[in-house]
C-alpha cells in the first residue's frame, strides 16, 4: 500500500464526501477518521456513510467515542451500519466509563471484537478526540492495530497541521491530512453531557427491573467498595456473560449485596458485572464519577472559624464526607476538636473538646452531642468554654465518654459559684460507656452533685441513634480507657436538579423540610411548595430524590500502638470513607511514643491501609515537630496511599 505524506497531500472537508470517496476510498477499506474533540469527525463518516449508500455500496461505522459517541450508547464502543440515512446499531461492547484516554485498553479491545464481527463492505472507525500525550499516542497506534487500519483520515483546523506528527509520518499506512471546515468547533461541556444523557436515556426508554445477586457474578472494571453502596447509586454498569455484553443498565440500588439495575431487557445468568466511572449526578446528567473520597478536604480556616494564629495549632483542616462538613478546628498540632455540622439540621456535634475559643457562641448553641475519647486535659479542657457558652440556653447538651466522665465534668461545674444562676444554669446528660450498657447522669449549674438517670442499652457500641445517623464507640488502650468513635449516617439525601427544573419548581427553604422529613422516615409529612400547593414527602421523594446510602467517618487518637488495638481499630474503620487517626510521632521517637501510649506516623498509615479506608486524616502531631511537618506526612505516606496532605 502506498504510503502518502501526511503533509503535502491536503484535502478540504469543505468538499462533498463523494469527492472524498473518488479520490481516496474507491475500494472497500478500513479507515480511522482521527482528530482532536470537535472537528468534525461523527460528520464526516455520517457523509461517507450517506454517500456510499447512495451509490449501493455498504457502510459500517464504529463509534469509538464513549463520552461523545456519533451514535450508540455512552460509556460504550457501538457497531452500525448505515440504513435509511442513520447508523443502524448492530452490536455494542460496554466500557462503562467515558474516558478513553484513562481506559484506552479497554476501548482498544472493545474495537478490535467489533471489527472482527464485519467481513464486507467500507468500515469507518470514528476514532475518540484523544490526540495528546502518552494516551493519544498509544490510542492512535491501537486503534491502527485493532481496526486493521488500510487509510486514516487526519482532521485538523486550517492552516494547522495535525497532532502526533511523528506518530503518523511513521505509520505503515496511508495518511491523509483532511482539513476540518471554518465553523467546526466543540460544543461546550453542559452540551456534550445533554447529548449523551438523551442517548443514554433513549437507551433506557423501556426498562425493567432487574436484581443481581453479587455472589453469583464476577465483580470487574474499577467498581467501587460494596461497603460503599452510596458510591453506586446511579452508576452505570453492564451485564456479561462469556466477556460478551449482554446488556447495559442503571444501578438504582445496593442492598446486603442485592444489586437492583434498571435495564432495557431482563438478562439471564450473567457471569459479570462491569462498572467503571461513568454516573448519573444528582443534575440527571451523565458523567464521569469524581473518586469515592474526592470531596472536598483543605487546609484552610473554615468560614464560620475565626482566623486561625499559625503558630498556635497549624493548618486546620477543613471539608466535607458526605452530608456533613468537619472542620478540625484547632489544627494538626492543637487540642483534638471536630467539628461535624450536619447541614440540613442547623445541628453540630463535636469530637473532643479541646480549647473552644475558636467556635463562635452561635455555633455552641446547636451542639448537641459530644464524644470525648478520654478525660486528658487537652481532650476536655474546653469544657469551660462550653459552659459558659450555653448559660441561659435550655436544652440539655449530651456528653459521652469512658467510665468516670460524669465525674470529671460535675468537677468543672462544682469549681464555679454559681449563686446568680437560679435555674438558668446550662444543663448536662452524661452518658458512660459500661460494656454493652450507657449509665447516664443529668448535671446541672447550681446544682450540687448529679442525679442519675434510666441506663440505656448499647448494643455493638451503639451511644446514638437519631434521624439518618448514629454513633458508634468502641474501647482502646492509652495505658487508661479511650474510646474512639464512628460517626455512620443511614442515607444520604440528594435533589434531582433536572427533575426540580422540569417540575417548575425553585429552590428553597422547603427542601430542606423535605430532607428533614425523609431522614425522619416521615413520608406521610406534607411538604409546601413554592406555587402554594402541598404533597406528601413520599411523593416528593419518588419524584426528585435521589437517596443512597452515607459516607461513614471514624475518629481515634491517643491509643498504644498494641497488637490488641491495632486490630480492634481496623476492625472498627473497616471501609470508611473518612479516618481522623492520629500520628502524634516520627518513627525515630517510637519508644517515646510507647512510653506516652500514642501512634507513629507510620502505625497510622499501616492501620488506615489494612482498614481499606478511602481517606485518612492524619492529626495531633507533636508539637516538638512544629517546624518539621512534612516528615510526619511523609512516613504517614510510606504506608497509606490515600492520606490527606497539605
Amino acid at each position: 500500500m502506498m504510503t502518502q505524506n501526511p503533509f503535502t497531500d491536503i484535502i478540504p472537508l469543505a468538499c462533498c464526501a463523494a469527492d472524498i470517496i473518488g479520490r481516496l476510498l474507491t475500494d472497500d477499506r478500513r479507515v480511522l477518521l482521527f482528530g482532536p474533540p470537535g472537528i468534525g469527525k461523527s460528520t464526516l463518516a455520517a457523509s461517507i456513510g450517506r454517500a456510499l449508500d447512495d451509490t449501493g455500496r455498504r457502510c459500517w461505522c464504529i463509534s469509538a467515542d464513549p463520552g461523545s459517541p456519533g451514535f450508540g450508547v455512552p460509556g460504550a464502543v457501538s457497531l452500525g451500519r448505515w440504513e435509511d440515512g442513520a447508523w443502524r446499531v448492530a452490536a455494542s461492547e460496554a466500557l462503562c466509563t467515558l474516558d478513553a484516554g484513562r481506559f484506552r485498553l479497554p476501548l482498544v479491545s472493545a474495537v478490535r471484537c467489533l471489527s472482527q464481527r464485519v467481513q464486507d463492505g467500507m468500515v469507518l472507525i470514528d476514532g475518540p478526540g484523544v490526540v495528546r500525550g502518552v494516551a493519544g499516542r498509544e490510542l492512535l497506534l491501537g486503534l491502527v492495530e485493532a481496526g486493521d487500519i488500510e487509510t486514516v483520515l487526519a482532521i485538523t483546523a486550517m492552516q494547522r497541521p495535525p497532532p502526533l506528527m511523528d506518530e503518523l509520518r511513521a505509520l505503515a499506512v496511508e495518511t491523509v491530512v483532511v482539513q476540518a471546515a471554518e465553523q467546526a468547533a466543540r460544543p461546550g461541556k453542559r452540551a456534550r453531557a445533554r447529548r449523551r444523557t438523551a442517548q443514554w436515556d433513549a437507551y433506557l426508554a423501556d426498562s425493567v427491573e432487574q436484581t443481581i445477586d453479587l455472589g453469583q457474578v464476577g465483580l470487574i472494571g474499577t467498581p467501587p467498595p460494596l461497603e460503599a453502596a452510596s458510591a453506586w447509586v446511579g452508576r452505570q454498569c453492564a451485564l456479561l456473560r462469556h466477556h460478551r455484553t449482554q446488556a447495559m443498565g442503571e444501578v438504582l440500588v445496593l442492598q446486603d449485596k442485592q444489586l437492583t439495575i434498571k435495564t432495557p431487557a431482563e438478562t439471564a445468568s450473567p457471569d459479570a458485572l462491569l462498572l467503571r466511572d461513568t454516573l448519573r449526578t444528582t443534575d440527571g446528567l451523565i458523567k464521569t464519577a469524581a473518586p469515592f473520597a474526592a470531596e472536598r478536604l483543605e487546609y484552610i480556616p473554615p468560614p464560620d472559624i475565626a482566623p486561625y494564629a499559625g503558630e498556635n495549632g497549624g493548618p486546620r483542616i477543613v471539608g466535607r464526607v458526605g452530608a456533613v462538613d468537619v472542620a478540625l478546628v484547632n489544627g494538626v498540632y492543637g487540642d483534638p476538636l471536630l467539628h461535624l455540622r450536619l447541614r440540613h439540621q442547623r445541628r453540630s456535634l463535636l469530637f473532643d473538646l479541646g480549647d473552644g475559643a475558636r467556635v463562635p457562641a452561635r455555633i455552641a448553641h446547636q451542639i448537641t452531642d459530644i464524644f470525648i475519647t478520654h478525660a486528658h486535659m487537652d481532650h476536655i479542657g474546653g469544657f469551660l468554654w462550653l459552659l459558659r457558652s450555653r448559660i441561659d440556653h435550655c436544652a440539655a447538651c449530651r456528653l459521652y465518654g469512658p467510665v468516670g466522665l460524669v465525674q470529671h465534668i460535675s468537677g468543672f461545674i462544682q469549681g464555679i459559684l454559681w449563686d446568680r444562676i437560679g435555674e438558668r444554669g446550662p444543663a448536662f446528660e452524661v452518658a458512660e460507656l459500661h460494656g454493652e450498657h450507657l449509665r447516664r447522669f443529668c448535671v446541672k449549674a447550681g446544682r450540687p452533685g448529679w442525679e442519675e438517670m434510666e441506663a440505656k442499652p448499647a448494643p455493638d457500641g451503639i451511644l446514638l441513634e437519631d434521624a439518618g445517623f448514629c454513633i458508634r464507640a468502641v474501647e482502646l488502650d492509652h495505658h487508661t480507657p479511650v474510646l474512639a468513635y464512628a460517626y455512620e449516617p443511614d442515607k444520604e439525601i440528594k435533589i434531582r436538579k433536572d427533575r426540580l427544573i422540569a417540575r417548575g419548581f425553585e429552590p428553597g427553604p422547603w427542601l430542606s423540610e423535605l430532607k428533614r422529613q425523609l431522614l425522619q422516615e416521615n413520608e406521610e409529612a406534607m411538604i409546601q411548595l413554592p406555587d402554594g400547593s402541598e404533597a406528601s414527602a413520599g411523593a416528593l421523594a419518588a419524584d426528585l430524590v435521589l437517596i443512597s446510602a452515607g459516607k461513614r467517618l471514624v475518629y481515634a487518637t491517643d491509643l498504644v500502638d498494641s497488637a490488641e488495638n491495632r486490630a480492634r481499630l481496623v476492625a472498627f474503620a473497616r471501609n470508611a470513607h473518612t479516618l481522623f487517626c492520629e500520628a502524634t510521632f516520627l518513627e525515630e521517637d517510637a519508644e517515646h511514643a510507647a512510653r506516652h501510649g500514642h501512634l507513629t506516623a507510620g502505625a497510622c498509615g499501616e492501620i488506615a491501609m489494612q482498614a481499606g479506608v478511602a481517606r485518612l486524616v492524619p492529626f495531633h502531631f507533636s508539637r516538638r515537630y512544629a517546624d518539621a511537618p512534612q516528615q510526619l506526612y511523609e512516613e504517614v505516606a510510606a504506608a497509606c496511599s490515600c492520606v490527606v496532605k497539605p
